[in-house]
C-alpha cells in the first residue's frame, strides 16, 4: 500500500444508534486506513446505512466516537463532514435535473459569490474533466443524461470538491461493466496514490475481491468481522453475512430460513416450442419519443432469456408494453403462436405472469392486505368468487396462508398490509401470486435490486424453478452478474434496439459491455482491423 499523503483515515469506535425500541447499531467499530479501499457488506437492516449516515452528518450517533486522522471529531451535519473532507455518492441521485452538468458541479461547492464568473468556472471545469477517465458534456442538461451518466456525475461532483474520504453506496448498479471498471479502477488508483480513501457499500463480491483492500461485515446492527480481502473468500464473507453455513450451495439457491436444496439447472432444448415472440415491436416513451425500436425476439419453453442494457435504453418501456401498462405503437406480440394484447384477460388465458420492477408500486396495492394482493389475479373467479358476485374471504385467506408458507413470506400474516413488509418479502408475495399456478411466460424486471442477500438467493431460486418447470422467462436486469448466473441466452438493448445476442455460457463481459454502451459496430470494426493486421504480419 502506498504511503498516504492526502487521504483521510477514519475510525468509528463503539457506534450505537436506536430508533425507538429498535437498535439499528449496537457497539460497532470500524477502522478505514488512509489510502485504502474498504468494502462494507451486510444484508438489508444490517446497519450499513445508519453507520455511514453518522459519518456524513445525516444521523448523529447516539453513542460512539469518530476519529479522523487519529483526532476525535464531532459530525453533527453534512457541513461538518464536508469540512473534514468526507463525501458520499448515494445510490439514488441527488442532482438538480433542471440544471446543466457544469451548474451542478459549481453549485456543489455550497458557498458561492453573488455573481459567478462562468467563463473562469468553465475553464477550471474543463481542466478538471481532462484529468478524469470519463467525461461529460459540461453544457448538457442533467435531465438529458442516462442513468449511468448521472452516476458518473455524482462521482465527479465529489472528486471536484476534492474530498479526502469518499463513501460509495452501490456505486456501479447502473453502469456497464466497462464503466464499472473505470469508476472502481479510478477509485483504486486514487487510493493507491494516497489521494483518497474509499468506503464502498456493495453487494457484489466480484467488486470486493477485485478492488478492495479490506472488508468489514455487519449483521443485524452488530460488527461480525473485518479482514484483508487477500485473506478471505466469497464463502467466508457469505457465512459472516448470513450468520450460518452459507456455502456456495446456499448462495445459489437455498435460503437460511427455508433450508431449500439448491435448484439444479435442467438442460435446455434448443428445439423447445417458442412461448413468447415479439416481431418488429415499437413503443414510445411518455414524451412521445421512440423508446423501443422494431424489437424482435423469442423465448422458448424452459429458457431464461436475459435482456442486458444500461438503464434508460428502452427496457422499462418494453416491460410496460408486455404487461399492459403502455400502448404498442407497431409490431406484434404473441404467446404460443396466438396474438397477445397484454390485457388482463389475455394474460390470464395465456398464463402470462410478471414480476415488474418496484413491485410495491407497480404490482401491489400497498394499503391492502397480503391476502388481498395475492387475490388480485383471480378475485372474480371461483373459488374466491361465490354465488356470482360474493367474495369468499375465508377461501382467500386459506389460499394466502398456503402461498405464504410455500414462498416463505415473513411475517406469515395474511391480514398484514403488504406495504409494511420488507422489500424481499414484497417480492416473495408477488412471486407467490404469479407462480402459484402453471406459468407459460414469466416476465421479470430487476427482481432483486436493493434486496438483502437471503432474498436474492431465494428469488433467484424461484425464477430458476419456474424455468425448469417449462416457463419461458424474459429476465430484464441492469446487473450483468445476475444475467450471467441465471440466463441461458443474453440479448443486449441499446438506444431502444436489440443489438447483440449470445449464449450466456459463452458470453464475454467486454463484448457485452461494448454493445451496452452502443459501441458494438466500432468494436467489430476494430476487431476486423486487428485481424487484418495480424494476417498481413
Amino acid at each position: 500500500m502506498a504511503t498516504a499523503t492526502r487521504a483521510l483515515g477514519v475510525e468509528v469506535i463503539g457506534a450505537s444508534k436506536s430508533f425507538g425500541a429498535f437498535r439499528a447499531l449496537d457497539d460497532v467499530t470500524l477502522k478505514v486506513a488512509p489510502g485504502t479501499v474498504h468494502a462494507l457488506l451486510g444484508e438489508n437492516g444490517a446497519g450499513k446505512s445508519t453507520l455511514v449516515k453518522g459519518l456524513v452528518g445525516y444521523g448523529v450517533l447516539d453513542e460512539g466516537d469518530i476519529l479522523a486522522d487519529g483526532r476525535e471529531v464531532h459530525i453533527a451535519s453534512p457541513r461538518d463532514a464536508q469540512a473534514l473532507g468526507i463525501g458520499m455518492v448515494y445510490q439514488h441521485f441527488t442532482l438538480a435535473a433542471g440544471l446543466t452538468v457544469e451548474e451542478n458541479l459549481v453549485l456543489a461547492r455550497g458557498k458561492l459569490p453573488w455573481r459567478i464568473d462562468w467563463t473562469a468556472e468553465r475553464t477550471a471545469l474543463e481542466a478538471f474533466m481532462r484529468q478524469m477517465p470519463f467525461r461529460l458534456e459540461l453544457a448538457a442538461p442533467v435531465s438529458s443524461l442516462a442513468a449511468g451518466e448521472k452516476q458518473k456525475l455524482e462521482i465527479l461532483k465529489q472528486l471536484y470538491l476534492q474530498q479526502r474520504f469518499l463513501i460509495l453506496d452501490e456505486p456501479t448498479s447502473v453502469l456497464t461493466p466497462q464503466e464499472a471498471d473505470e469508476v472502481l479502477g479510478l477509485m483504486r488508483a486514487l487510493a493507491s496514490r494516497g489521494e483518497l480513501t474509499v468506503l464502498m457499500i456493495t453487494h457484489k463480491f466480484r467488486e470486493v475481491m477485485a478492488y478492495a483492500d479490506n472488508v468489514t461485515v455487519l449483521r443485524k446492527g452488530r460488527f461480525v468481522g473485518t479482514c484483508a480481502v487477500a485473506d478471505t473468500d466469497r464463502d467466508r464473507l457469505a457465512t459472516w453475512m448470513m450468520g450460518s453455513d452459507a456455502s456456495a450451495e446456499t448462495r445459489e439457491g437455498a435460503t437460511e430460513d427455508t433450508g431449500e436444496a439448491r435448484i439444479a439447472r435442467r438442460p435446455h432444448s434448443p428445439d423447445a416450442p417458442v412461448r413468447l415472440a415479439l416481431s418488429n415491436l415499437s413503443v414510445v416513451d411518455d414524451r412521445g419519443h421512440a423508446a423501443v425500436r422494431e424489437a424482435s425476439l423469442s423465448v422458448r419453453a424452459g429458457e431464461i432469456l436475459g435482456l442486458a442494457g444500461v438503464s434508460g435504453n428502452g427496457q422499462k418501456e418494453l416491460i410496460e408494453a408486455l404487461v399492459g401498462q403502455r400502448k404498442v405503437e407497431s409490431g406484434e406480440m404473441s404467446v404460443e403462436g396466438a396474438p397477445y394484447a397484454a390485457t388482463r384477460e389475455a394474460m390470464t388465458r395465456l398464463s402470462v405472469y410478471a414480476l415488474p420492477e418496484e413491485p410495491l408500486r407497480n404490482a401491489c396495492v400497498a394499503g391492502m392486505s397480503v391476502a388481498e394482493n395475492m387475490a388480485l389475479r383471480d378475485f372474480d373467479r371461483a373459488p374466491l368468487r361465490r354465488w356470482g358476485w360474493r367474495l369468499d374471504r375465508r377461501a382467500m385467506r386459506a389460499r394466502a396462508e398456503g402461498l405464504i408458507a410455500e414462498f416463505n413470506v415473513r411475517p406469515p400474516l395474511p391480514e398484514r398490509a403488504i406495504g409494511t413488509l420488507s422489500g424481499g418479502n414484497v417480492q416473495r408475495a408477488v412471486l407467490a401470486r404469479e407462480l402459484g399456478q402453471a406459468v407459460n411466460v414469466l416476465i421479470v424486471a430487476n427482481p432483486v435490486f436493493g434486496l438483502d442477500f437471503a432474498s436474492v438467493a431465494d428469488i433467484h431460486a424461484r425464477i430458476l424453478a419456474a424455468r425448469n418447470a417449462g416457463a419461458a422467462v424474459l429476465l430484464v436486469s441492469e446487473d450483468l452478474d445476475e444475467l450471467l448466473e441465471l440466463a441461458d441466452r443474453i440479448v443486449v438493448m441499446a438506444e431502444g434496439r436489440l443489438v447483440y445476442e449470445t449464449v450466456a455460457s459463452e458470453a464475454d463481459r467486454v463484448v457485452l459491455g461494448r454493445h451496452m454502451a452502443g459501441h458494438g459496430d466500432e468494436g467489430n470494426a476494430q476487431a476486423a482491423e486487428t485481424a487484418v493486421l495480424h494476417a498481413s504480419a
